[in-house]
């Protein structure tokens, strides 16, 4: 029994020996199995269609931005466009030239005269500026989302057309009265004290429809086309900029964008001026008194084409006026985006969906789950 004993003890000693008879009095485990489970992830995208993630909060801000760039842009070139209005109320008086002009009415008037309309154009722009930029950013990502990015990405020129004219209609029921209100200023300079004391003027003398709206057909005429070429010019403008640089909005910085933008506004703005520049020199001749005599509207305006001429009409204060827009739309779109970026908004660009870099591919199987 000793002997036995001393046989056992010696066989657990072995630690070969002993391992065996642990597996030997250890329950079998059971095999690991694992459960191809889909991603959940992967599998919302599939079925999902893709969804531009841009609401109220973005509109508004959108609108926010253009009312600020457009109220800015256009009081920092309020002297401009009074010299350029009087080039085209008074072509025999100023008729030497832009930089002449601006002498004759500081020499006639005093500096200050180049800030007539200050409030009426800062005031009616920001309005002007909320509904324009924030109507298109709204109307073009509508159609974004009916049409799918690829057709959307294709018929863009289109889009911004169409954004563009919609908004510019809305923008310019609003406008029109303190247009019409800055023009009388500029016209005449002691026609009142302030904005609020011109424009209850006009109402009293002339009727609101009349003293306010005469000018309605000119600023669509004048405001759609400049707002179509203007969005659509710069669109495709800055689009051949980035191409030329190998990049897209995405590669970037934020002043780099800013940069594509005032360079793009100013090729769009010198041709949104020259488009709607006969439009302009009609608004800007209807608001003076008497001009185009008695009648309608229309047979106002067709009175002033006639006698101011063809030619007169697409090139008095021409100049000025390129000069002008080329300036104010490329500070608009720059300071937009500079807007923009501030209140924290990612501006909506086109891209062609075709051209989007694939991700990884994914074999639709998340981690493995172990299963009993």
């Amino acid at each position: 029994a000793f002997s036995l004993a001393r046989s056992t003890m010696h066989m657990f000693s072995n630690p070969i020996l002993s391992q065996a008879v642990r597996q030997m009095h250890t329950p079998a485990e059971k095999p690991k199995r694992t459960l191809a489970i889909p991603s959940v992830v992967e599998s919302v995208k599939a079925a999902s269609p893709t969804k531009l993630d841009y609401g109220l909060d973005y509109y508004l801000k959108g609108a926010l931005a253009g009312g600020i760039c457009c109220g800015i842009t256009h009081g920092a070139v309020c002297p401009i466009d009074v010299v350029k209005t009087r080039i085209q109320l008074e072509p025999t008086v100023y008729n030497r030239g832009m930089v002449a002009a601006f002498g004759q009415v500081i020499k006639n008037e005093g500096v200050g005269a180049l800030a007539t309309g200050l409030a009426p154009t800062v005031f009616g722009y920001f309005i002007q500026g909320w509904f324009k930029f924030g109507g298109v950013e709204f109307f073009k990502i509508q159609f974004v989302k009916s049409l799918g990015e690829q057709k959307a990405w294709d018929n863009r020129t289109g889009i911004y057309l169409a954004s563009s004219a919609m908004a510019e209609f809305i923008a310019d029921i609003f406008l029109c009265p303190l247009e019409a209100t800055r023009i009388k200023l500029v016209a005449k300079p002691d026609f009142a004290n302030s904005m609020p004391s011109a424009m209850a003027k006009i109402a009293s003398e002339e009727g609101v429809l009349t003293g306010f709206y005469s000018g309605f057909g000119p600023i669509l005429f004048k405001q759609i086309p400049y707002t179509m070429a203007k969005f659509a010019v710069q669109g495709k403008a800055a689009e051949m900029i980035y191409n030329s640089l190998g990049k897209t909005p995405k590669d970037m910085t934020t002043m780099g964008n800013v940069n594509v933008s005032l360079g793009s506004g100013v090729i769009a703005g010198v041709a949104a001026a020259i488009i709607s520049h006969p439009a302009d020199t009609l608004l800007s001749k209807i608001n003076k008194a008497g001009a185009g005599g008695t009648g309608s509207t229309m047979s106002r305006l067709a009175n002033i084409a006639k006698e101011t001429g063809y030619m007169k009409l697409c090139t008095q204060g021409l100049g000025a006026r390129c000069i002008m827009i080329g300036t104010l739309t490329a500070g608009q779109f720059g300071i937009f985006d500079s807007v923009m970026n501030v209140l924290g908004a990612k501006k909506f660009h086109f891209h062609n969906p075709a051209d989007t870099k694939p991700e990884p591919e994914d074999d639709g199987v998340a981690d493995a789950v172990d299963v009993e």
